[in-house]
């Protein structure tokens, strides 16, 4: 039996440790069972009151494609906590010949299975439900008393007997030195610097560092305001910061990001993910510098050549994507390989139109919903208004809206094209891939699977192949000339910006070599790794 395992956590306050717990009990029962486990499913931070979940939704369409037999999950409030659903669900899984197996819960065959397994799905319900209001409703009294809510305590307090607000006068005098120094102009970097050496550490016990200075300094709790979701109370705890002093801080940070936002005028790298160091096989990333006469280049580095691990020497931003766009067009929008895109892109698209799955259920849901807010506005009509059925018409309205968006995009998702439209669409990325920025990033998108850059060659891999294959550094050292590159090197002289430095090795050229691993026999071309480009 081949299956796949469904994970979930619901709280921003949860961790990993609770997804690698799931995972590690269900590859063990797989194990038991003899069961081969073909994929993961995992949904972070979602509530399992809904099916509207990104991987969950992700593997109810996969079930129709036959890939598994099975859905192993946790327990069975990680499949869902909502009986309608989780039954709705099922019934998709079952017609698509999925069956649903528990790690820590076991349901035993015939009809005391079922009856037991309903009795699980009414107790997930009925805790989430429970646990939620009682959560939210306690939290919220605490908020309205100004109390500590759980959440993370800032700098400079602490928290009383009765639960609310108290200044810790130790940690207190660091947010005042922390205003106090960034209002008479010291950076954050020196205010950093300044609080380690005098041994001064942050709530949670670690250096300061630049990045928790613009939390600290916007944090409106140091004036006294008190905030939980929509609970807002001025004067609701201790002020540690004069009002004087933090709109001043407020002003000049404000003006500083301003100047910092129009000054950091980065391009887009568009091979960033898909381009490779050739010497140590670290995925390259963009970077930028400026020359002598103020001009700014960017280009594409090796991360460990900044900490000297490595000596690949840095490329031209703009000479390296032309170039690459300019080979993909000669190899790849070819006439016989568009036209075989083009097949398969209308196949596909008469495949995923057959699966209405989720269209229908959407479609269903919105029905039913949109009946229930019928019948409670006959009630209304009636005279029957109190503060439950208002706080019910607004719930449904709330669902309906976000029905309306789902079946809409999930409509969207299967747009009808013709084979004339796919060929006018690669036509035109092949005129224009070389000039414009769009075009080119759905070039790399579509068909690059990998780039391996070397001083002297790239090393390019296309996604023409219906399996996976990966292309080895051994492999690379068989690429045959083509052309001179010395240009694709940044200028020399280049200077960094002053919060980037540039490797010592960003200068100098080389030659380029390609190498196409596509294998395009499967279009007739028939070229090899030998051939020369």
């Amino acid at each position: 039996m081949k299956a796949v395992i469904y994970a979930r956590y619901s709280s921003h306050q949860q961790t990993e440790q609770s997804i690698e717990g799931q995972l590690r009990d269900c590859y063990q029962f797989a194990a038991r069972k003899n069961i081969k486990i073909v994929g993961e499913y995992i949904d972070r931070a979602q509530s399992g009151r809904t099916d509207n979940r990104a991987d969950f939704q992700r593997m109810i369409k996969d079930s129709s494609k036959k890939l598994f037999d099975a859905v192993i999950v946790w327990k069975i409030d990680r499949f869902g906590r909502n009986r309608e659903e989780i039954a709705i669900n099922k019934v998709k899984f079952r017609k698509n010949g999925v069956s649903i197996l528990y790690a820590k819960e076991h349901v035993p065959d015939g009809p005391e299975g079922i009856i037991l397994e309903s009795v699980l799905e009414g107790m997930a319900e009925y805790y989430s439900a429970n646990l939620s209001q009682n959560v939210l409703r306690g939290m919220r009294e605490s908020a309205l008393k100004c109390q500590s809510t759980g959440s993370a305590i800032p700098l400079g307090f602490k928290i009383g007997k009765d639960k609310k607000f108290e200044i810790d006068e130790e940690k207190a005098a660091i947010v005042r030195e922390i205003f106090n120094l960034y209002d008479s102009g010291y950076p954050f970097s020196d205010i950093a610097r300044e609080l380690n050496e005098k041994g001064y550490r942050t709530a949670k016990g670690k250096l300061f560092r630049c990045g928790v200075m613009r939390g600290i300094l916007s944090n409106r709790k140091y004036i006294g305001e008190y905030s939980w979701k929509d609970v807002v109370i001025p004067n609701g705890i201790p002020q540690i910061i004069d009002d004087d002093v933090f709109e001043r801080v407020q002003m000049k940070l404000n003006t500083k990001f301003k100047k910092m936002a129009k000054r950091n005028d980065w391009s887009e790298f568009y091979l960033t993910g898909k381009l490779f160091c050739g010497h140590c096989e670290t995925m390259m990333v963009g970077d930028s510098g400026t020359s002598q006469n103020g001009s700014k280049y960017y280009y594409y580095i090796c991360p460990q050549s900044k900490r000297h691990k490595c000596n690949k020497k840095s490329i031209r931003k703009e000479k390296l994507e032309k170039l690459v766009a300019e080979i993909t067009c000669r190899e790849i929008l070819v006439p016989e390989l568009m036209e075989m895109i083009a097949d398969q892109v209308i196949s596909l698209q008469e495949s995923n139109r057959k699966d209405t799955s989720l269209e229908d259920y959407y479609s269903s849901r919105l029905n039913e919903v949109s009946s229930s807010i019928s019948n409670l506005m006959k009630a209304i009509e009636q005279g029957i208004i109190t503060d439950t059925t208002k706080s019910r018409l607004m719930e449904l309205e709330s669902q309906k809206a976000e029905l309306e968006q789902n079946l809409a995009l999930e409509k969207a998702e299967n747009p009808s094209i013709t084979k004339e439209e796919v060929l006018y669409y690669l036509e035109h990325m092949n005129r224009r891939a070389a000039t414009n920025s769009d075009s080119f990033k759905y070039l790399v998108r579509s068909f690059i699977n990998t780039i391996f850059l070397f001083d002297d060659r790239i090393v390019i891999t296309y996604n023409l192949k219906n399996k996976n294959s990966t292309v080895t550094l051994d492999e690379c050292n068989d690429a045959i000339f083509c052309s001179d590159i010395s240009e694709l090197a940044p200028p020399v002289g280049l200077e960094p910006t002053p919060a980037r430095r540039r490797p010592s090795s960003a200068t100098g050229g080389g030659r380029l070599l390609t190498w196409f691993t596509a294998e395009r026999s499967v279009c007739g071309r028939g070229a090899g790794p030998t051939e020369q480009r």
